[in-house]
């Protein structure tokens, strides 16, 4: 079954000293302030759309590396993965670097690497992002 998830973004001014916000309707779980300063400088409690595309990966490979991990017989104790997205003001999205730690017990570290390299490969974020340069930092957690 397909589903569809609904997001709304809102914008007023110019793009250097307007301001806008974004809204997570299907959730329904918040309102979240964005501007130019918060994406290309600090972010002062705003969010920015590559925060919010680091939240999509990070979550998405963590469950599709769980799912790999679990149709091979050693389903994971934890999964924690950060996605860090590097935006260049001018370039955009630079590249996606994800960094994950798991908990697998009766796993070895080349199945753990050969299950998290698939899972980057086959995350379909990650295959969303194909256009971008992502990289995976893999520890297997004793």
């Amino acid at each position: 079954m397909a589903t569809t998830r609904t997001a709304n973004a809102h914008w007023e001014g110019s793009l250097m000293e307007g301001a806008g916000r974004v809204s997570l309707d299907s959730s329904g779980i918040g309102t979240y302030e964005v501007s130019w300063p918060s994406r290309a400088e600090a972010a002062n409690g705003k969010t920015s759309p590559e925060e919010l595309i680091a939240a999509a990966h990070s979550t998405c490979y963590s469950m599709a590396l769980s799912h790999g991990l679990a149709q091979a017989g050693t389903p994971p104790t934890t999964v924690d993965t950060k996605a860090d997205v590097t935006f260049q003001p001018g370039q955009g999205i630079t590249g996606i670097h994800l960094t994950v730690h798991a908990s697998v017990p009766g796993l070895d570290a080349e199945g753990f690497a050969a299950a998290a390299q698939s899972a980057k490969e086959n995350c379909p974020v990650s295959q969303a992002l194909t256009g971008t340069t992502i990289t995976l930092d893999a520890t297997l957690d004793a």
